[in-house]
């Protein structure tokens, strides 16, 4: 999956462009932006080569890939500006689940 980001994330670090909040409840009632919930789900965009152990990066460390749907942590990571969007760098461990 490519995009216009130049951002390459280090170690075990991954890029996340989190995905729309929602906009109505269950029961229908449309949401103002000020009550609607971070996002805890996004789109991998760019991870790291893998974790590091005594200096050397452990291979095939990286469980996530580009273009997976995941979960993360609500308030885990760093928010970083790809052109006028706001994404998510996160830890791997800060990653709870794959979304399929």
């Amino acid at each position: 999956m490519k995009t216009k980001n130049n951002i390459k994330p280090l170690f075990d670090n991954v890029l996340v462009k989190p995905l729309e909040a929602e906009e109505k409840t269950a029961s229908g009632i449309i949401l103002p932006d000020t009550a609607k919930e971070k996002p805890q789900i996004g789109l991998v965009m760019a991870v790291g080569q893998g974790s590091v152990d005594d200096g050397k990066i452990i291979p095939n460390s990286m469980i996530v890939k580009v273009g997976q749907k995941v979960m993360y942590k609500k308030w885990g990571g760093t928010e970083v500006k790809v052109g006028n969007e706001e994404w998510t760098m996160v830890e791997q461990k800060d990653i709870l689940a794959i979304v399929g």
